[in-house]
């Protein structure tokens, strides 16, 4: 299964392990679904875990190994189709990515956002336990 893990999910993997979006995170290493990034996430990635209100949750080494793991072992979408649909214009990249990516679906815990949307074109944007239950079926 294609899928996009939003940027707040793989932060979220990196202040709880263990819990469910980090256990989303090893169903990607354990090669269970295929992720699909971008430059665009990995630019945001590096930003947000930088942001000071994080800093003392998610330690430096792990925040590397996350980004260089994506770097490395992630599927690239690139040239991402412009998109205007998300009540957050900041996360319009994040769909981009699911359309260049031919994602199956996009995880994201952005419940205003996101997924208020429901689905885009003919992506369903899940919850993290939403895409944990199609996993563990």
């Amino acid at each position: 299964m294609r899928v996009v893990l939003d940027t707040n999910v793989l932060v979220s993997a990196l202040i709880t392990p263990g819990g469910p979006t980090d256990r989303l995170y090893q169903a990607w290493r354990e090669g269970r679904l295929v992720l699909i990034t971008s430059d665009e996430q990995l630019d945001e990635f590096r930003r947000v875990t930088r942001y000071p209100r994080l800093r003392p949750h998610i330690p430096p080494a792990a925040a590397g190994t996350m980004l260089n793991e994506l770097k490395l072992l992630a599927v690239r979408a690139k040239d991402l189709p412009k998109v205007e649909a998300s009540p957050d214009p900041g996360d319009n990249f994040v769909l981009a990515m699911a359309i260049a990516g031919q994602a199956e679906a996009l995880v994201t815990r952005d419940r205003p956002g996101l997924l208020a949307l429901g689905q885009y074109k003919n992506i369903p944007i899940v919850t993290v336990s939403q895409l944990l239950e199609i996993l563990e079926r």
